[in-house]
């Protein structure tokens, strides 16, 4: 032991033994290379984790600090249930030897070591106040206890007690949804000295007793004398309202555009107030600020950028509070100091109107938005250079599990450009590709969104409220066209007859879904039909010009998984994909204190939120 401040501390490295537990005492065995990634994991602020990680030799490494003087545990889990879990567990004895296992839970109260011990300690620490682990894991190891580390948002798994016993108390486990292979530190950009901030916000709007407000309104942008570059932003918040504050988007608008003045709701009556429609910047529930990279910008200052934006802020009000005010917005951050290209944001996915229709009970339903380049020329009214593709967002509502987009040029799948196979609704934010994405004009693009409607008993309508369903990416490159937007929705009346419907029109294609029985076999059924009808792409620009084409939906090659790294035993098969000991339970069965959800049915959807006139003219337009 070793005194620090007048506290003893002990840090120590172990030996591997075959009979059990690691045990060991000794020298100094810690690797003290800053760990650029952190955060709590708890809501106490008790449990502080960092990381970092090497992308080529696909290991990582883990500190976790936590206030006790008992063991510490760090792992994985999934979605449903922490049963298959795995748990890297250790701590120091009073005598001052330590202890470290390799674990994971064979149901929730029962730890058991893994017969491959896959984590390699780097060091444990305890003093008067915290128990401190670090160790490194290889992304994916060949046990099939342990859960991958993967580009997907990964639900970590922390846990302690309160002395060396190894017993799980529920009271000390701690779920929380982390995107832990960020490509890109803040601290890695250049943050310009000569920079200028900008707050573009609501003010002192007093949100509606209702579940969901769109509230929009029209601001200008900075007025700068010459070009500057915008290169971060950040969401600003009322404190208390932060809960109730969904989404915030800032859309631009074309300078031909006549703007309404004062705040409404968004897609309500007033079809102005939906005018702009060119995301720049977006943020959701659980992201955090976002610096552009060093070589990109949002232009403004030219005649060719936008002078006004639209501010869209998505309010779910589901406690009916009277009385509340908000003010919140995004800060901008811009700079005089011009970066190499203009950044542009291209947003894909099902077009969000009531066609988007997903069945109750699903265990499984995949939706489909075909984007197709080919005439991105020609609307844009300009030459259209290949686009990179940097960064990306995306967005679901509650019922999303899993989105990814898939580039296909010549009828040949080339690549997946962006996927979560583990979407958490909590944790929506604009990350960073490891590498950027050439995207050609003539190269089709495909969004696949995958849902579960387990806990809901009746359709759900693509829409605009938090309990309808989006299926959206938004693709962040460089440089800037005009194109907005490239979206599909599939032909409803071919649906609707392979349903068994007969229906004239698409109108009575949407209102018909509500006459099906929705058993398993037809869930199936009107998976095939939205897949292999034919789909309808509508690409639309800045100026609000619209092109409709069509297209059909290719198939998905899954990406195959990479070598898994072998240890001192265990071997999961390539085809295996879910470790052994996972047991998925049925969302509806986890707490039977949340309410099940309401879903809005198509007729309110329609007339409650003033759709139907826009709906029934796109209809009539070919939309």
């Amino acid at each position: 032991m070793i005194e620090v401040n007048g506290r003893s501390v002990v840090w120590v490295s172990v030996t591997q033994e075959d009979n059990g537990m690691s045990i060991g005492q000794g020298h100094h065995h810690s690797s003290t290379s800053h760990l650029r990634y952190s955060r709590f994991l708890d809501p106490s602020n008790v449990i502080f984790l960092s990381w970092d990680f090497d992308f080529d030799a696909e290991i990582i490494t883990f500190e976790l600090k936590v206030r006790t003087a008992g063991w510490v545990g760090l792992g994985v889990t999934n979605r449903y249930t922490n049963v298959g879990g795995d748990l890297v567990v250790g701590g120091v004895l009073p005598d001052g030897n330590v202890y470290f296992s390799d674990q994971h839970l064979v149901d929730e109260d029962t730890l058991e070591e893994d017969r491959s011990q896959d984590a390699e300690l780097q060091g444990l620490m305890e003093d008067a106040k915290y128990t401190t682990m670090r160790f490194s894991r290889p992304f994916r190891s060949c046990d099939p206890h342990d859960q991958d580390i993967t580009s997907d948002t990964v639900r970590v798994l922390a846990a302690y007690g309160l002395d060396d016993t190894l017993k799980l108390d529920r009271e000390h486990i701690f779920v929380k949804s982390i995107f832990l292979l960020q490509i890109v530190h803040p601290d890695d950009l250049e943050v310009p000295e000569d920079t200028i901030i900008h707050d573009l916000e609501i003010t002192d709007f007093l949100i509606p007793e209702d579940d969901t407000t769109y509230a929009c309104t029209f601001l200008p942008l900075p007025i700068v004398s010459k070009k500057h570059h915008i290169h971060k932003f950040e969401q600003k918040l009322v404190d208390h309202n932060e809960t109730m504050v969904h989404h915030i988007l800032v859309y631009a608008c074309g300078n031909a555009s006549a703007l309404p003045t004062g705040i409404s709701d968004c897609y309500g009556a007033d079809p102005a107030f939906s005018l702009c429609s060119q995301v720049i910047v977006g943020w959701a529930v659980g992201g955090t600020s976002y610096q552009f990279p060093d070589d990109v910008g949002i232009s403004i200052g030219t005649p060719l950028d936008p002078q006004w934006i639209r501010l869209e802020i998505h309010y779910s009000n589901f406690h009916n509070r009277p009385g509340v005010y908000d003010s919140s917005g995004i800060r901008i951050y811009y700079s005089p100091k011009l970066r190499k290209y203009d950044m542009g944001v291209l947003q894909l996915g099902f077009f969000t109107f009531p066609i988007h229709f997903i069945p109750p009970g699903a265990e499984s339903f995949m939706s489909y938005g075909l984007c197709k380049t080919d005439k991105f020329e020609e609307i844009n009214r300009a030459p259209v250079p290949d686009i990179q593709v940097y960064g990306y967002l995306l967005h679901t509502h509650l019922a999303g599990r899993s989105l990814q987009a898939v580039q296909y040029r010549n009828g040949t799948q080339l690549r997946t450009i962006c996927k979560d196979d583990a979407y958490d609704f909590n944790l929506q934010e604009t990350r960073d590709l490891p590498y950027r994405v050439e995207i050609k004009p003539g190269d089709e693009l495909l969004v696949e969104c995958h849902y579960q409607t387990l806990d809901r008993d009746s359709l759900t309508f693509g829409g605009p409220s938090t309990i309808n369903e989006m299926c959206l990416i938004f693709l962040f490159y460089y440089p800037r066209n005009n194109i907005s937007s490239c979206m599909g929705y599939p032909d409803i009346i071919y649906v609707a007859h392979e349903l068994g419907e007969e229906v004239s029109d698409s109108m009575e294609g949407m209102m018909a879904m509500n006459n099906v029985e929705w058993t398993p076999e037809n869930i199936k059924k009107a998976e095939k039909a939205c897949k292999e009808a034919q789909q309808t792409v509508i690409i639309k620009t800045i100026d609000e010009v619209v092109e409709n084409t069509t297209g059909w939906i290719p198939d998905i090659i899954p990406t195959p998984r990479g070598p898994c790294l072998e240890s001192s035993g265990g071997k999961v098969e390539p085809q295996d994909k879910n470790p052994a000991g996972f047991r998925a339970a049925p969302l509806a069965l986890l707490d039977s204190s949340t309410a099940t959800l309401r879903c809005l049915p198509l007729a309110a959807l329609l007339f409650g939120q003033g759709a139907l006139s826009w709906l029934l003219a796109s209809l009539q337009a070919g939309v």
